[in-house]
């Protein structure tokens, strides 16, 4: 079974917190084209989040072509170009990197107090 961590004071929406570590099992091959994922509402109850909250992250990777909706029988992850994902995803982590190093500077953060911080932090998760 997949295991989905969220962080409710992170950056990220619950939404976009299981968009991108679904995303992430897709383009590791932890999950598989064509596998089953949970239903919205089980989802939602292994999550303790709102139904809403799952349905918005669903159709998220819908829309991106990553999982489709079977009537009557649930979500399968597709098939997919990995290769063009993992650079999505690049883009996506440049954009929010370059936000948080725009952040370091205003703070007045050494480079090298950034970059530690930052491996420990790798270290850890």
């Amino acid at each position: 079974m997949l295991k989905i961590d969220l962080m409710p004071q992170g950056t990220l929406a619950i939404y976009e917190q299981i968009v991108n570590q679904l995303k992430n099992a897709i383009v590791s091959g932890e999950l598989k084209a064509g596998e089953a994922l949970p239903s919205i509402r089980n989802l939602a109850a292994d999550l303790a989040v709102s139904v809403i909250t799952t349905k918005r992250a669903y159709e998220e990777l819908e829309k991106e072509g990553l999982i489709r909706s079977v009537a009557g029988k649930g979500f399968y992850v597709c098939e997919y170009n990995t290769d063009y994902l993992k650079e999505k995803q690049l883009v996506m982590i440049e954009k929010r990197l370059s936000e948080i190093v725009s952040d370091v500077k205003h703070a007045g953060i050494s480079k090298d107090d950034f970059l530690e911080m930052a491996e420990a932090l790798y270290d850890t998760i």
